[in-house]
């Protein structure tokens, strides 16, 4: 062992060489000399990672390393060398036997340190030599099994040897049957296979020669093509599946095939396309079993589909084609079509009636390529193949494609919209066309969905369009109608423009401008009524002009002092605000009239402008009647001032200075206000000057009942002059201001009152005249028979007779009735003051007319909860 050598006991494995003359037991044999033996470790021994070897699998092999320990002057030694600082570095993992020696030298000390290292390597020798002596019967035990283990290798060498002689003569036995089986198998493989290839070529020739047979037909008609398609392909299919090119007579024979199979789709699209156009569902039928006989049915549908949509695509390029427009109508050149889409003088109409004929043609064209292919469709969707029974539809479109009529529905439309925008932009002179001649446009093209629609309702099969479909080919004008409907909206606009100025506030349009207006809406409301959404859309653009309109005539009434005045002839103010009411009044009706045809939607869309026109006229003549009203009810007030207790049974001053101012208003206001009142009145139909000379009738006869039935005291004397006054106030009215007959309930209050203040208390209660008398007036009627003591509210809170008819304006019955019974209550604490014992007899009959009163508010607020 020489310098520098590591030893680590613990870990380290190394050969142990034992040598003759080593061992004091005695010479060792020659055989084990110079043999090395390496001791693994107890953990190597116990490692799955070591794989026991034959010689350790026999059974004299024996594993004696755990019988020996470790003796302890071993264990004494590597402590005492791992705690001296010299041998300590020897045991070093990262030892280094250079920098060791330089240290030595270094330190002057290299003797010493040599002379003891050669100490330690005597030690360690000793100890080695201790060890094999005190493990020399494990060695020897481990030298017989070595033994052992080379006698079995040798018994298993000639084992060995005697297999592979074996082995090689049982090759030589059988090499030669293999050769000659697998020769044979080729054989019999080649056999089979020619076997299958004559007798494919054989059904080939065979199948080839019933193609002939029936392709020999001469009438295309009696062609019998499904079965000759179903010949071509099986013919094709055991080509393919068999290999059979190269073969001369199958070469031969795929040239007639092949040539059969040109005429087959040729004859089978004849026969398609017949089918197609004529709408022939057997035709179309048997065109489709050839393809799908010829294995060629989605990519035949495909190029159907593509080719009709080409021909939609190209009807809608040529119709919008200025060019061939130009071309066509046989006035290019000089006086013709520029190349700004414009014709020059002279060639407008026939540009423009060759557009439109043009646009016919294509309508047309679209109709019979959508209904063609909605045929194809439809017999797709019924016809299952014979044989297979698969439905033909099933084989040309998979889950989530778009139905046929779909996809070319799709292309003609995007084409259609291409086309529109296109021309918009490029021709001035189409944009004209289609803008003015919107309607009709769209009239084309609902036909054309209608004509779609129509043709293609059958029961049980998807119509060609939908109602999705129809909306996007109207889309695709949208740009026309935004242009059509700003064309109408300005045409109108303009025209009321002209009519009413805003550079000359006083001047008035005449009827004529007025008509024109009228006639012009109706116009184009009348273009449009065939297609009820244009309609809409038109009443709109309608709609905006009517409030520009009442915007104008609302500017141009006259206002102020010279417009309200009542005494005098009507002033050329109210002259002018007459003839704006009329106008408004007959736009109005006008309006009105024409939109009662129409459904009720029309009608709200132009309601918020029809009420504005409304307001704005009876704006014009409001004042007009305010002041008028106002006039009469001061007259009829003066009913207070008149003694009506006495036995003077003369005229009343105050009823005739009421008629005076009726017969007034009536000749120099309502004869120009209304010229034909009476023929209108007279045939039952109002407009809005009638209804407010009937809202003053009304009023004047209320009036009057609600202050008539406030005179007291009330002689029999002063009833008759009473009764005389309402027959005045009745004709007064019925002849200068509306018929009386026709006010309905205030009528028929007045009627009541007369007869009632004759009859005696006593007879009220089960008079029916009562139910023609708000109850106010009745209970108010009743203080002119109490005595004096039993103040009315009027009296009672000291109030004119303007201030409380301007309360009973604001209240309702049951608040009357309270402001009544306060005063009773005051009359019965009166007469129960004095020990009266019975109280007057108007007393409870006011106060059975009063709870009944109350009745009816508690009933109506019943049947409001409820409702």
């Amino acid at each position: 062992m020489g310098v520098g050598k590591k030893i680590n006991p613990k870990t380290s494995k190394q050969p142990i060489s034992i040598h003759s003359g080593q061992t004091p037991s005695g010479q060792i044999p020659a055989s084990l000399v110079t043999k090395t033996f390496s001791f693994p470790t107890g953990e190597e021994m116990s490692s799955p990672a070591i794989q026991r070897t034959s010689v350790q699998r026999l059974p004299t092999f024996k594993d004696r390393t755990t019988s020996s320990s470790t003796p302890s002057s071993s264990s004494s030694l590597l402590d005492s060398f791992a705690s001296d600082p010299i041998f300590s570095k020897f045991l070093s993992s990262d030892f280094d036997s250079t920098r060791f020696s330089s240290d030595a030298l270094s330190s002057g000390t290299a003797a010493a340190r040599a002379e003891k290292i050669q100490d330690g390597i005597r030690l360690l020798e000793k100890q080695l030599r201790s060890e094999v002596l005190s493990r020399h019967d494990d060695l020897l035990s481990q030298l017989s099994s070595v033994k052992d283990a080379d006698t079995s290798l040798t018994s298993i060498r000639s084992a060995v040897s005697t297999l592979q002689s074996s082995v090689r003569r049982i090759r030589s036995e059988i090499a030669d049957p293999n050769r000659q089986i697998r020769s044979k198998t080729v054989q019999l493989s080649n056999l089979h296979f020619t076997v299958d290839l004559l007798q494919s070529t054989v059904r080939v020739v065979r199948l080839s020669k019933k193609l002939r047979d029936v392709m020999a037909e001469p009438d295309a008609q009696k062609l019998d093509l499904s079965k000759a398609a179903q010949l071509h392909s099986e013919i094709l299919r055991l080509c393919d599946e068999n290999d059979l090119s190269g073969v001369a007579p199958i070469d031969e024979e795929l040239k007639l095939v092949y040539e059969a199979g040109q005429r087959l789709r040729s004859e089978g699209m004849k026969a398609l396309e017949r089918g197609l156009e004529g709408f022939n569902q057997a035709e179309v039928g048997a065109g489709l079993q050839v393809f799908y006989n010829l294995g060629e049915l989605r990519s035949t549908v495909d190029g159907l589909i593509n080719k009709y949509k080409a021909q939609g695509v190209k009807s809608v390029s040529v119709a919008l084609d200025m060019k061939t427009i130009s071309s066509g109508g046989g006035f290019g050149g000089p006086g013709g079509i520029q190349r700004s889409g414009t014709p020059q003088i002279g060639s407008g109409g026939k540009a423009k009636e060759a557009l439109w004929q043009r646009m016919g043609v294509c309508m047309d064209q679209l109709h019979s390529v959508v209904v063609a292919i909605w045929h194809l469709q439809r017999v797709l969707s019924k016809k299952r193949d014979p044989f297979t029974h698969v439905l033909l539809l099933d084989e040309v479109m998979q889950d989530g494609d778009p139905i046929l009529t779909a996809r070319v529905w799709e292309a003609i439309v995007k084409s259609f919209a291409n086309q529109m925008k296109s021309t918009f932009t490029a021709s001035s002179f189409v944009k004209e066309i289609f803008t003015v001649g919107y309607p009709k446009l769209l009239a084309m093209i609902e036909n054309l969905v209608e004509r779609i629609s129509r043709d293609t309702d059958v029961k049980g099969v998807l119509p060609a369009i939908t109602v999705e479909g129809r909306d996007q080919l109207v889309g695709a004008i949208e740009v026309f109608q935004t242009a059509f409907l700003a064309l109408c909206l300005s045409r109108l606009s303009d025209l009321v423009n002209i009519v009413f100025p805003m550079s000359n506030r006083g001047s008035v349009p005449s009827k004529e401008h007025i008509s024109r207006i009228i006639s012009r809406i109706q116009e184009e409301i009348e273009a449009v009524q065939l297609d009820a959404r244009l309609t809409l859309l038109v009443l709109r653009e309608i709609s905006k002009v009517l409030l520009l309109l009442a915007q104008r005539a609302e500017y141009q009434i006259s206002t102020g002092p010279e417009a309200r005045q009542i005494s005098g002839p009507a002033t050329p103010a109210q002259i002018k605000n007459f003839t704006l009411c009329q106008h408004l009044q007959d736009i109005h009706g006008s309006i009105s009239a024409m939109t009662k045809g129409l459904p009720s939607i029309a009608s709200d869309i132009l309601s918020p402008a029809l009420n504005t026109i409304y307001e704005v006229a009876c704006d014009s003549v409001t004042s007009l009647f305010q002041s008028m009203l106002e006039r009469l009810e001061s007259c009829i007030l003066e009913i207070h001032n008149q003694n009506f207790g006495s036995t003077d049974n003369n005229s009343s001053s105050y009823m005739e200075e009421l008629q005076k101012h009726i017969s007034h208003f009536r000749n120099e206001f309502l004869s120009k206000l209304l010229p034909s009142s009476a023929k209108v009145i007279s045939i039952g139909t109002e407009n809005i000057c009638t209804r407010l000379v009937r809202s003053m009738a009304s009023r004047v006869l209320i009036f009057f009942i609600r202050h008539a039935a406030l005179v007291r005291p009330l002689s029999e004397s002063g009833k008759l002059r009473m009764a005389r006054d309402m027959a005045e106030l009745e004709l007064a009215v019925g002849q200068n201001l509306f018929p009386v007959e026709q006010l309905g309930a205030p009528y028929r209050a007045l009627r009541a009152l007369r007869p009632i203040i004759f009859l005696e208390t006593s007879q009220l209660s089960a008079s029916p005249l009562l139910q023609d008398l708000p109850p106010s007036v009745i209970l108010h009627h009743l203080y002119s028979r109490g005595p004096d003591e039993l103040q009315s509210p009027m009296q009672r809170n000291k109030l004119s007779p303007v201030q409380y008819s301007l309360w009973l304006d604001s209240q309702g019955e049951d608040q009357i009735w309270k402001g009544i019974k306060a005063t009773l209550d005051d009359y019965a604490v009166q007469v129960k003051a004095r020990g009266d014992k019975e109280f007057s007899p108007v007393y409870p009959l006011m106060l059975s007319i009063g709870s009944s009163i109350t009745e009816s508010n508690v009933v109506s607020r019943k049947s409001n909860t409820i409702n």
